[in-house]
C-alpha cells in the first residue's frame, strides 16, 4: 500500500456536453416545450481515474479533444463534472486559459489583489508577496495600466508571477508557458525546478514533450476522453507516437466508436477570407504518414496539405500556396506551386483540382497556424482569387527542441585532435 498523502484523487470522472442542432431545441428543452431528445452528448471525459501524490510533477498529454483541459478545470472548479468524484487536499494556484481570473478592465496591480483574494489570501498577506510578483513579471509600468491593453506576452509573464508567488500547495499550468518568450519560459521552469525541491505538486499539460520528458516524474495519456494509460515520461510519450499513427492498441469500446481513426481538426471561427472568388477553396485538411485526417503530427514525420479548388472563370496559370505561422503571427515557412514549378498550366471554369503539399516537418513542438491561398497573374497585375488565413490549427508533437523555429537536423562528430 502506498504511504504517500494523496493531493488530487480522481474517481469515474465524466463531462458530458449536449450538442443541440440548433438554438431552439435548447430554449425548447429549458422551457421544457419538448416532449423529446432534442440533443447528442458528447463525452470530453469517459470514466477517468487518477491519483496525485504530494511533491509530484505529473504531466497529461494526449491529441486536441482528448479531456486535457477539461479534467484540469474539473480539479480546479471551473466546470462541474457530470459524473464521479475529484478530492483535492491543499491550496491550488492555477495557470489555465489565458485571461481566466483576471479583469480585463482592472490594471495589474488590481489584478494582483483579485486573484489573491479568489485564492483565499488577506489583502496584508498579498501586499508581502507584491514585490516578489512584480519582480518576476518584470513588465515595467505596464502594471499600472488596463491588462487590455497587454500583449500575450506581457499578460502570461504577470499570470504566471501571480500564480507561482502565492505560496501554492498545489500548481497547475495548461499550456500557457508557450505564450511567453524564451527567457520567461526558462525563468518558469527554473521556478518549477525550486517547487519540486520544495516537495509541492505540480500538474501541466504541454505538447512540449521536452518539458514533459524533463520535469515529470509520471505522465498520464489521454484520448478522447479515455485515460489509456500512465507511467514513466519515456513509456507515455512512446505510447503517444503510437497514437498519434494508430498503432496504439485503444480499448475495444473506443475502437468501435471511432472507426476509422480519424482527428477533429479545428476551424478559426475567426479566419480573414477575401479574394475575387474566380476560384473557391471548398475544401482542405491535413493527413499524417498513414492519410488519416490530424491536427497533430511529428516533428520529423511527414505530412500532407490539401485543398480542394472549384473553378468559376478560365484562369491562365492559377498558383496554389500554403503558409505555416506560429501563434505570435510570424510566417514560420511556405510554399507555392510557381516556386516549385509544380504545376503551370491554364484551367477552364467548371474544373476542379485537388492540391496536395507533402513534405517532411521539421517545425520545433507548438501550436501552428495554416494559411490558404489561389491567386494568379492577369496580364502583368497580380490577382487573389481566394485567401484563407489562419484557417486550421497544426500541432507539433516533438520530444526534441532546438533553438529557433527549425531544427537543422545537426550530425555531430567530436574527435581527440591529432
Amino acid at each position: 500500500m502506498d504511504e504517500r498523502k494523496i493531493a488530487i484523487q480522481v474517481k469515474g470522472l465524466e463531462k458530458a456536453y449536449k450538442l443541440y442542432d440548433k438554438p431552439s431545441d435548447r430554449l425548447k428543452e429549458a422551457l421544457g416545450l419538448s416532449g423529446r431528445k432534442c440533443y447528442k452528448e458528447h463525452f470530453a471525459l469517459k470514466g477517468v481515474d487518477m491519483t496525485i501524490y504530494q511533491g509530484e510533477t505529473i504531466g497529461i498529454i494526449g491529441t486536441n479533444g482528448s479531456g486535457k483541459s477539461t479534467i484540469l478545470k474539473i480539479i480546479t472548479g471551473v466546470l462541474n463534472a457530470t459524473k464521479g468524484s475529484v478530492q483535492v487536499d491543499g491550496r491550488i494556484s492555477a495557470l489555465l486559459e489565458l485571461g481566466a481570473g483576471f479583469n480585463m478592465e482592472y490594471n495589474g496591480i488590481e489584478n494582483v489583489y483579485l486573484n489573491g483574494t479568489m485564492i483565499g489570501f488577506s489583502q496584508k498577506e498579498i501586499d508581502e508577496r507584491m514585490d516578489d510578483i512584480l519582480e518576476f513579471a518584470d513588465i515595467g509600468d505596464y502594471v499600472y495600466q488596463p491588462v487590455k491593453t497587454y500583449s500575450s506576452g506581457m499578460f502570461v509573464r504577470l499570470a504566471f508571477a501571480v500564480a507561482i508567488n502565492i505560496d501554492p500547495e498545489i500548481l497547475i499550468v495548461d499550456e500557457a508557458l508557450s505564450v511567453g518568450d524564451v527567457f520567461f519560459q526558462a525563468k518558469c521552469y527554473h521556478k518549477f525546478e525550486e517547487f519540486k525541491k520544495m516537495g509541492k505538486t505540480i500538474v501541466f499539460v504541454s505538447h512540449d514533450l521536452s518539458s514533459i520528458s524533463k520535469y515529470c516524474d509520471r505522465v498520464v495519456l489521454l484520448n478522447q476522453g479515455i485515460k489509456l494509460g500512465e507511467g514513466s515520461p519515456k513509456e507515455m510519450i512512446d505510447a503517444y507516437k503510437q497514437v498519434l499513427v494508430g498503432q496504439y492498441p485503444l480499448p475495444e469500446e473506443e475502437e468501435e466508436e471511432a472507426e476509422p481513426v480519424t482527428e477533429e481538426q479545428p476551424v478559426n471561427p475567426e479566419l480573414l477570407e477575401y479574394g475575387t472568388r474566380d476560384a473557391v477553396i471548398e475544401d482542405y485538411y491535413v493527413t499524417d504518414e498513414a492519410g488519416r485526417r490530424c491536427s497533430a503530427v511529428l516533428k520529423g514525420g511527414e505530412c500532407c496539405i490539401h485543398m480542394t479548388v472549384r473553378f468559376q472563370a478560365d484562369i491562365s496559370e492559377p498558383i496554389f500556396a500554403f503558409t505555416i505561422k506560429n501563434i505570435k503571427g510570424v510566417e514560420i515557412t511556405g510554399t507555392n506551386t510557381m516556386v516549385e514549378k509544380a504545376f503551370l498550366e491554364p484551367v477552364k471554369a467548371g474544373s476542379v483540382k485537388h492540391i496536395a503539399f507533402t513534405q517532411k516537418l521539421d517545425l520545433q513542438g507548438g501550436e501552428y497556424l495554416l494559411s490558404l491561398g489561389v491567386t494568379g497573374y492577369e496580364k502583368e497585375d497580380f490577382q487573389v482569387y481566394h485567401r484563407l488565413y489562419d484557417v486550421l490549427n497544426l500541432t507539433v508533437i516533438s520530444d526534441k527542441d532546438t533553438v529557433g523555429y527549425y531544427d537543422t537536423n545537426s550530425v555531430i562528430k567530436i574527435t581527440d585532435e591529432q
